[in-house]
């Protein structure tokens, strides 16, 4: 929006769960959303996730570094077009410990996985932990285009009590500590509501986390 009635500010939903609204600028919106142009072609690129029970995701997703299937990881596109996972670039970890220490205040191991998730105007996400990870480093989230509602709930279930935040593009939000295994999800995504310089139609949302695993090869 042009004009805000209330400036929007950092928030804190829960305990180690941190909203810092516009944290990224236009340009780099922009240098961000080329690169995820540029990994969302094949191979390894944009792909339906599909669900051991047979569903389908409806936002599409590409990793970097190593890539998720429901519910682990590898080296290797097993679920898709078998190719070796792009690899995770240097700049996008330095731009992750940067969020999570300017967020929470504390330093993060190096960022190695990046899971991007592309929604359309009908697309959501399901309430879900991001726990296949061997690490409880901080997970930081960027927002790309349309503004979603995103749901953060709690560490025991699915279900309330959760709180919704409005993410627009450049958003940014982390959880770590005691909100690190914190249910979440986006029941609804806005379309039309990107800012029109940027491009893009539909949402991009970056997230970035640290996987834990035994560094293999050189």
């Amino acid at each position: 929006m042009d004009a805000e009635l209330f400036p929007r500010v950092r928030t804190e939903p829960a305990p180690g769960a941190v909203h810092v609204p516009d944290w990224l600028d236009e340009a780099r919106q922009r240098e961000l959303l080329a690169a995820c142009r540029g990994w969302a072609r094949p191979p390894a690129g944009l792909r339906t996730v599909r669900t051991p029970g047979g569903g389908t995701m409806t936002a599409r997703q590409v990793c970097l570094g190593w890539h998720w299937y429901p519910y682990a990881y590898a080296r290797t596109v097993v679920d898709g077009d078998g190719t070796p996972v792009k690899p995770f670039p240097a700049w996008l970890g330095e731009l992750g410990r940067r969020a999570a220490s300017e967020a929470l205040g504390e330093q993060a191991p190096p960022y190695d996985i990046a899971l991007i998730n592309f929604y359309d105007g009908d697309a959501r996400m399901g309430m879900h932990r991001d726990a296949d990870e061997r690490s409880d480093a901080p997970v930081v989230s960027l927002s790309l285009g349309d503004t979603c509602v995103f749901r953060f709930g709690n560490t025991e279930t699915r279900n309330r009590p959760w709180m919704d935040v409005e993410l627009r593009s450049g958003d940014l939000f982390v959880f770590g500590g005691p909100s690190r295994y914190a249910y979440h999800g986006v029941p609804r995504v806005l379309p039309g509501t990107a800012p029109a310089r940027l491009g893009l139609t539909g949402r991009l949302n970056v997230t970035l986390r640290v996987s834990g695993f035994p560094v293999i090869g050189p």
